[in-house]
């Protein structure tokens, strides 16, 4: 139940310093008047959060277990469950499996090329005895590479897989391998949750655009992956648990698709409307925002708290709370972070 806490200024004592990643900037947490895992429970069950969450409240969570088998390794070469290598590209900060010998030509095919694990077999009891998390911030398993789409580039290559979502004669098969990858993400789902009970969000990976547009039609985003979406969210909610996507490029114009597919959050990256996002969609959907570009290092402080100020006006409406993405403290200042928790907590404190 959502208390009204007034603001005070011993809230800004630094209680730990913490650094996400060797390649991001440090971050302040605050001394804040209930731990950020209960804020972001008041955001997500309530609408009524203490504070805008800030970046490092919300704790990446990793299995080792699923990175190497189903993942995309751990920042070096591999060989997933399925036999695909995966090479780590240093200037990308990430891996791809190389491309012109791909797993799989047609789809139909797929039940004689590719086994589905038998995922609930794995060691999860033996890695969870040395993964613990900090119970005092949200935890957040990111399952990259998906189940759907990415999954199927990393089988086929990129082309191929665009090429099979428009080829009538591959789409029962895909169905088919959809709903098999699917289900096997509901058992990754079923041991994540037995094993971490203080496991707070699911995220899944699927990206669905470029630059510019999407990858494909909403026609084919309804009839091939939004009832699998649905599936996996309806089960992490069963699960008690928060579902959150992963979907990167120009894909504004599927956020209707990601509503209906269960998701409870969206990061969009900056090539979307953000604003218009956040105005149509707000109260359906919870959106990881990124501050428009801003000149920091040229800026006074008071130009930086008042830029701040007038974000936190805007994201703080009524019945559409939203976080501020990880990435986005990597853009910004320690100034702005402060005045956007300070602001944020002024306002939902007056609220009530």
């Amino acid at each position: 139940m959502f208390r009204k806490i007034p603001f005070v200024e011993s809230e800004l004592e630094v209680v730990e310093i913490y650094q996400p990643y060797a390649s991001f900037p440090e971050l302040k947490m605050y001394n804040t008047p209930v731990s950020a895992r209960e804020n972001f429970g008041a955001l997500y069950y309530e609408k009524k959060p203490f504070w805008i969450p800030m970046p490092g409240e919300n704790r990446n969570f990793n299995s080792k277990l699923y990175s190497l088998r189903l993942g995309r390794g751990l920042r070096e070469d591999s060989v997933d469950i399925f036999g695909l290598k995966w090479e780590f590209v240093p200037s990308a900060g990430g891996s791809i499996v190389h491309p012109g010998n791909p797993l799989l030509d047609d789809v139909n095919n797929w039940r004689n090329v590719i086994k589905i694990p038998d995922v609930k077999s794995w060691e999860w009891a033996e890695e969870a005895k040395e993964n613990k998390i900090d119970k005092r911030y949200s935890a957040e398993i990111s399952l990259v590479n998906g189940f759907w789409f990415e999954r199927l580039i990393s089988f086929m290559d990129f082309m191929p897989a665009a090429l099979a979502l428009i080829d009538e004669d591959q789409t029962d098969a895909i169905k088919d391998l959809f709903q098999s990858t699917t289900d096997m993400a509901c058992e990754v789902i079923d041991m994540l949750c037995e094993h971490y009970p203080a496991l707070d969000f699911i995220n899944v990976h699927d990206d669905w655009g470029a630059q510019k547009a999407p990858f494909f039609s909403q026609q084919v985003a309804y009839e091939l992956f939004v009832p699998y979406m649905k599936q996996i969210t309806d089960h992490i909610h069963s699960k008690g648990r928060i579902a959150t996507l992963h979907s990167c490029g120009h894909t504004e114009d599927r956020i209707q698709c990601y509503i209906d597919g269960g998701f409870d959050q969206w990061g969009p990256q900056l090539m979307n409307n953000i604003h218009e996002l956040y105005e149509k969609y707000g109260d359906k959907i919870v959106f990881a925002v990124w501050p428009d570009k801003f000149d920091y290092a040229n800026a006074t402080e008071e130009e930086q708290r008042a830029f701040a100020r007038k974000f936190v006006e805007e994201y703080t409406q009524p019945g559409k709370p939203v976080v501020l993405g990880l990435a986005a403290h990597r853009d910004t200042s320690p100034i702005f972070l402060e005045e956007v928790y300070k602001h944020s907590r002024k306002i939902y404190a007056e609220r009530g």
